[in-house]
C-alpha cells in the first residue's frame, strides 16, 4: 500500500450509537452546544449540560423539568461520571482541552467541536426521515462540503420515507414471526425494499399507500406459506 493510498483512507469507523437512557455530557452554553443537546435529546439520551452561562435555547432545553439537566458552573472532571460520551462546545480552548483530556483518561468517547485533534469521534452531517438517518462525513477534510451534500440529500429524500419505514418495521416483525425459511424472508424483504414498491408507496395517497402495502405483505407471506407446504 502506498503512502498516498494510506493517506486517502478515513481514520474513522462509522457507527450509530444507541444512547437511549444513557448519560451524555455537553460542555458549553452557546448555540452550537444547544444544537448538540437537541440532537442527543431527540435520540433519547439522558443529557447533562455544564456551563456557567447558557443561551435562551439551552435554558429551555435544560431548564427545570426539561429534557436535560443543567449545571450552571465550570466543568469538573466528575461531570463525566456515568457518561458514555462527551461533547465540548465552548469558545475556551483550555476548557475544551480539559474535557478532552478528562474523557480520554476515562476511556469515554469525546468530540471537541471543530477540533478533530482533541476528539476521538466526529459528528457527521445528517439527514433524517423518521427511522432513516443518512450520515455524511469527509473525515474532517471539508465540513462545508459535507453540509452541502447534506442539503442536497435533504431535497432529494421524500419526507414520506418516514411513513414507508414505519410500515416496513411492522412488516419485518410480521414476516419474522410468520415465515421460518431464511431465504423466503430475504426474498420478501428485498421485494418490499425494491425501487418499484417504494416508488408506488410514495406516489400514492397516505391511507391508500398503507393499505396497498399491508395487502402486499400479506400476499407475500401467503405465497411463502404455500411454497413451504409444497415442499
Amino acid at each position: 500500500m502506498t503512502e498516498a493510498s494510506q493517506g486517502s483512507k478515513s481514520p474513522y469507523y462509522p457507527v450509530f450509537l444507541d444512547v437511549r437512557g444513557r448519560g451524555c455530557l455537553v460542555v458549553g452554553g452557546g448555540s452550537v452546544a444547544a444544537r448538540k443537546v437537541r440532537t442527543l435529546v431527540e435520540a433519547g439520551a439522558s443529557v447533562t449540560v455544564v456551563s456557567p452561562e447558557v443561551c435562551a435555547e439551552l435554558d429551555a432545553l435544560a431548564g427545570a423539568g426539561a429534557a436535560a439537566e443543567l449545571r450552571r458552573r465550570p466543568f469538573e472532571a466528575a461531570d463525566l461520571d456515568g457518561a458514555v460520551l462527551a461533547i465540548a462546545a465552548t469558545d475556551d480552548p483550555a476548557v475544551n482541552e480539559a474535557v478532552s483530556r478528562a474523557a480520554r483518561g476515562r476511556g469515554i468517547p469525546v468530540n471537541v467541536v471543530d477540533q478533530s485533534a482533541l476528539s476521538t469521534f466526529i459528528v457527521p452531517a445528517t439527514v433524517g426521515r423518521g427511522r432513516l438517518k443518512v450520515a455524511v462525513s469527509t473525515a474532517g477534510a471539508s465540513p462545508a462540503f459535507a453540509r452541502r451534500l447534506r442539503e442536497r440529500l435533504e431535497g432529494e429524500l421524500d419526507p414520506r420515507l418516514a411513513d414507508y419505514l414505519e410500515q416496513m418495521a411492522e412488516a419485518r416483525a410480521l414476516v419474522l414471526e410468520r415465515v421460518t425459511d431464511p431465504k423466503a424472508r430475504r426474498r420478501i424483504f428485498e421485494t418490499l425494499a425494491s425501487e418499484g414498491v417504494v416508488a408506488r408507496y410514495l406516489e400514492s395517497g397516505p391511507s391508500e399507500a398503507d393499505e396497498v402495502f399491508r395487502a402486499q405483505v400479506g400476499d407475500l407471506i401467503a405465497r411463502a406459506d404455500r411454497a413451504s407446504e409444497a415442499l
